[in-house]
């Protein structure tokens, strides 16, 4: 099976994640930005649910150049997504330049021994690619969440296979995959693991005012269902065929 991994920021998307037939939630804040620190409440409620769930760990938008001060933060949080009971963090540093800051990786990554780690999307700030999948291989980063460098996964497609022939080390792509173009990813790589939004517009409140007042953006995505399903099933088709050739 590819494991399907499928980032949520509120209750209704782990449910749609669950329904829908994921293996996995990234579980975030403000996926409107990229994903950031997921509230204490919602990692109970994800700690509940049936699928493994890994936080988002990353306080504020913009870049992943902490300061001492945020580097604390980052360490109080992956703290808390422990004593959560969630399977594990979503973590990621760079330096000025884009390249990632080993450092303070290896500060995080130890801070989170014992729990699942992804490195995320990060990586994709990097001017050199070999370098830092050394940096991952050396702090024993098992796992990658990445576009290949670009704005969508389809079109770092040559990085992200470059990034797999890496050894010990699951590339999983994410940036626009859906059960459209998943099989142009399955003829380039060897397809472990997925990650995706499967969202969709959300719909406009029944109060205009909550638009007006600016408490939903007027481009504010959710998780749909329907796509989590139409994406398991090509996943699984995937599979199928791969096991029969």
């Amino acid at each position: 099976m590819i494991t399907l991994e499928v980032c949520v920021d509120d209750t209704a998307g782990i449910c749609a994640a669950v329904d829908g037939g994921a293996n996995r939630i990234e579980l975030c804040a403000a996926l409107g930005v990229g994903g950031l620190t997921p509230s204490a409440g919602l990692m109970q409620i994800a700690s509940e649910a049936p699928l493994p769930a890994m936080a988002m760990i990353r306080p504020r938008a913009g870049d992943f150049v902490w300061t001492a001060t945020e580097r604390a933060g980052l360490v109080a949080e992956i703290h808390a997504v422990r004593m959560a009971g969630l399977a594990g963090v979503v973590i990621g540093a760079s330096l000025p330049d884009g390249r990632l800051d080993g450092e303070t990786l290896e500060q995080l990554v130890q801070a989170a021994d014992g729990l699942d780690i992804t490195l995320h999307r990060a990586i994709d700030l990097t001017p050199d690619i070999d370098e830092a999948m050394h940096i991952c291989a050396e702090l024993g980063v098992k796992r990658i969440l990445s576009s290949g460098g670009a704005k969508t996964a389809l079109a770092g497609l040559d990085r992200l296979a470059a990034m797999a022939e890496k050894p010990d080390i699951t590339v999983m792509p994410g940036g626009g995959v859906n059960a459209a173009n998943v099989t142009d990813f399955a003829a380039r790589l060897l397809l472990t693991e997925v990650h995706a939004s499967c969202s969709v517009n959300a719909p406009a409140p029944h109060n205009p005012k909550i638009s007006d007042f600016g408490f939903q953006t007027t481009d504010a995505r959710a998780t749909d269902v329907s796509s989590v399903t139409a994406l398991r099933k090509a996943l699984d088709q995937i599979a199928g065929s791969s096991t029969s050739g």
